[in-house]
């Protein structure tokens, strides 16, 4: 499997392409709108045809890139069920899954940083990769405090639709600030002052009550554009910068 993790700068977010080399069908996670542009170059370059774009929650830090893969390439828009919007192709629930080449992604609902929360789990031979978005970062989580979040649910959804992978498997986050790349499920289980095995869900709650979080900076122009994938008027295109 050809896979890619790329960065977005001002947004510290990660965006991931997968594909299947011999067909050439390839997947992106989590685009920027910002990057669709150098994305459709890359996809070019490998030769690639994007087939599905996936969303792991409405993001309140950046705006989509679904919405102009789809109108530039064709890729389906996939959202979870619980998203709340109605911009997308196909809507995930756990166990669903989506073909690419040789290979699929299984989606999980993973509510609680968000109330419509999704992560992704590919296979490549023994190597199982989870994109987890902002339900499980290395070393932390998703906030919970806004955007239908629960704390208990989230504690809930990443023992049982993470936690439950096998310990080798491959945490992909959706962001990172410390220039981390990537942990797995026993690191994660071990060193996570959030949500380590030791933390039960009352003392994760304390913990997620406890924070004193500011807003992201760019949430008033991210969320109302990516109710609709990210697809804002050209004549009313908000700037993130």
């Amino acid at each position: 499997m050809l896979f890619r993790q790329l960065f977005d700068r001002d947004t510290w977010t990660y965006t991931y392409l997968l594909a299947d080399e011999e067909t050439g069908e390839a997947v992106m996670i989590d685009p920027v709108a910002e990057n669709v542009d150098t994305y459709i170059t890359l996809l070019e370059e490998l030769g690639l045809t994007l087939k599905y774009s996936f969303e792991t929650h409405i993001h309140a830090d950046h705006i989509s890139g679904s919405g102009l893969l789809r109108q530039k390439l064709g890729a389906k828009t996939v959202l979870s069920k619980n998203a709340g919007v109605d911009c997308a192709d196909e809507y995930a629930d756990t166990g669903n899954t989506y073909a690419f080449g040789r290979y699929a992604i299984e989606s999980r609902l993973t509510p609680g940083h968000t109330s419509g929360c999704v992560s992704f789990v590919a296979h490549d031979g023994d190597r199982t990769m989870a994109f987890t978005g902002d339900t499980l970062f290395i070393r932390g989580c998703g906030r919970t405090d806004f955007q239908q979040g629960d704390a208990r649910t989230l504690y809930d959804s990443v023992h049982a639709q993470i936690f439950s992978l096998p310990d080798d498997a491959i945490i992909y986050p959706g962001h990172d600030y410390k220039g981390n790349t990537r942990s797995t499920v026993a690191e994660e289980k071990a060193h996570n002052p959030r949500l380590r095995t030791t933390i039960d869900q009352d003392g994760f709650v304390a913990i997620m009550d406890a924070l004193d979080l500011a807003h992201p900076r760019f949430i008033h122009v991210a969320l109302p554009a990516n109710n609709t994938c990210g697809m804002v008027p050209q004549d009313n295109q908000p700037t993130v910068n």
